[in-house]
């Protein structure tokens, strides 16, 4: 009987060992996908301040005047 204790016990101890294994992985993976997700929100944030940057009232009216000399307008 205590044999049979025993070994539940290790196939507890061993199902915990891999469920602790489990968990590892799985914050690892979430954490890969939050270092993604925060380089993917940084990377839009640059694109949005460049667009806007681009089509300030000033800026515009600088590239159109360029480009107009450009063409001989």
């Amino acid at each position: 009987m205590f044999e049979r204790l025993r070994g539940g016990q290790q196939s507890v101890i061993g199902r915990m060992e891999a469920l602790e294994h489990r968990v590892a992985h799985l914050e690892s993976l979430v954490e890969g996908i939050q270092d993604s997700i925060h380089r993917e929100s940084r990377r839009r944030d640059d694109q949005a301040d460049r667009l806007e940057r681009r089509t300030e009232p000033r800026e515009l009216a600088k590239q159109l005047s360029e480009d107009a000399r450009r063409r001989g307008l």
